[in-house]
């Protein structure tokens, strides 16, 4: 009979097994229009890339344009550039950090810009050629305006913040998810040990 009156003390004494939190993580509509925003960009600079890969197949087929050709492979790796860049990847955004700074990022993509519209072949009487390179390139120059425009009101300051502010979040949780792990499993071994000591006896 105490035996019992102990395992029932035990039992309204022990802590209670907490269900796993889920982590609820509130998404920043700030954060999801910026990174639609360089979605848009990338696959801007990926329509740049395919105007740029065209002319210069043209110009190194015709034979009678090669600088020309070599123009445009030029511009067809700082299109790439500039669409990795809006991946954000750490090993890019580490050796050239000025690309962090939206005012960077819009200048060299104006730069792109630029080169993908200069040098217009109308000669060659493709007219689809002309207005992929004008489409192409309009839509860059725009991406590299706003780009700078909100780099110079600081909206890129704000953006960093708020991803450093969503990334120590993101790792509160983890730990936090984590120690209740760690919890649940000490409440589990001390209740089976708990139980084979009265079941024993």
């Amino acid at each position: 009979m105490p035996k019992d009156m102990e395992s029932g003390e035990a039992s309204r004494h022990s802590p209670p097994i907490l269900p796993p939190s889920r982590n609820r993580r509130s998404t920043d509509p700030f954060l999801v229009i910026c990174r639609c925003f360089s979605v848009i960009t990338a696959l801007t600079a990926i329509l740049c890339v395919c105007a740029n890969v065209l002319s210069a197949i043209h110009s190194f087929r015709n034979g009678s344009d090669i600088f020309g050709g070599i123009f445009r492979c030029y511009a067809i790796a700082l299109a790439i550039f500039v669409a990795l860049v809006e991946t954000e990847w750490n090993f890019i955004l580490k050796f050239w950090r000025v690309l962090e700074y939206w005012v960077g990022r819009g200048m060299l993509q104006i730069f792109v810009a630029v080169m993908t519209r200069a040098f217009p072949d109308v000669i060659w009487a493709r007219k689809d050629l002309v207005l992929l390179q004008e489409i192409s390139s309009y839509l860059l120059l725009a991406c590299g305006v706003t780009y700078v425009v909100a780099g110079l009101l600081c909206i890129g300051f704000f953006k960093r913040s708020r991803v450093q502010k969503e990334t120590s979040r993101e790792h509160a949780a983890k730990d936090l998810e984590e120690l209740e792990r760690r919890k649940r499993e000490l409440e589990a071994l001390l209740m089976e040990e708990r139980d084979s000591r009265y079941g024993i006896s």
